[in-house]
């Protein structure tokens, strides 16, 4: 081995050393708030001593659940349901929707279809708050339903460029040999596009995972009734109301969070395998 491809053992360490201050920084945040979810409420916001794993209990979940017992407050199950049914309607409807898009804009020839990209493109840079209000308005008589919740959301120019990147790097000698066997464009895409697509079905299911559970300005502009609620909604209306109770707080945020954490080690060989292909590709 030459001198040019030994490895510097200094280097690797410190290497080791950065890695390792970096996932403490990423893991540290949500070992606090588990910790904080089973400690007294009045040890919960106490600097560093909040990482000390003392006096722990489920009391804190216990009564998180109580205080959510009528329809005035809402029941917890309801926020649940709520941000599952409306989570789980965007991301599978989403993936159909936006790979089929996608997949058009990537392999068919129709006219207007450039166009339509350079659309999509320009339609990504676009925030949901610029379309917030009229859109509000168009939807203002369906106010406090599911459906008014996910339907905004279930197209996104977002998921339709990510599977389009995809797609377009694909090798077109799968689907010209499908094309011979007599398979059509709707067949070859199930049979042979999407099972060779799974790392960007991955990326595009956290990605909008997260941002679909974690969506905050369009309930607060839809919803007025406790029981359509969704969990970031229903979060802030509790940590607002009196008696303050930080380990129910964050008791609440845990069951937040744990979905998230869920979906995320699920997909994430994948996710990691669209990166990584990314960074070869660049």
């Amino acid at each position: 081995m030459t001198a040019g491809r030994r490895r510097n053992p200094v280097r690797t360490l410190l290497t080791y050393v950065a890695l390792t201050v970096l996932a403490l920084a990423f893991v540290a945040p949500v070992a606090y708030l588990v910790i904080g979810s089973l400690k007294p409420s009045n040890e919960v916001i106490d600097g560093l001593a909040g990482f000390a794993p003392a006096n722990l209990s489920l009391d804190n979940y216990n009564g998180m659940l109580d205080r959510f017992d009528s329809p005035a407050t809402g029941y917890f199950g309801d926020f649940y349901l709520t941000s599952l049914l409306v989570t789980s309607v965007v991301v599978l409807v989403g993936l159909l929707v936006n790979s089929a898009a996608a997949y058009a804009l990537a392999r068919l020839r129709w006219w207007g279809r450039d166009l339509m990209v350079v659309g999509v493109v320009a339609l990504t840079i676009l925030p949901f708050e610029a379309i917030a209000v009229p859109l509000f308005y168009l939807l203002n008589d369906h106010r406090n339903t599911y459906y008014v919740q996910f339907l905004p959301f279930v197209a996104s120019a977002f998921s339709i460029y990510l599977f389009y990147s995809f797609f377009v790097g694909l090798p077109k000698e799968l689907e010209e040999a499908a094309r011979i066997d007599g398979a059509g464009p709707w067949r070859t895409f199930f049979r042979i596009v999407v099972p060779v697509s799974r790392p960007v079905f991955a990326t595009v299911t956290i990605l909008t995972f997260l941002t679909t559970w974690g969506s905050f300005l369009w309930p607060v502009m839809m919803i007025d009734q406790p029981q359509r609620r969704p969990l970031p909604l229903a979060i802030s209306v509790f940590q607002g109301q009196p008696p303050y109770d930080w380990g129910q707080i964050f008791a609440f945020g845990v069951l937040m969070v744990l979905p998230v954490l869920v979906v995320f080690l699920l997909f994430q060989r994948w996710f990691v395998q669209s990166l990584a292909s990314s960074g070869l590709k660049g």
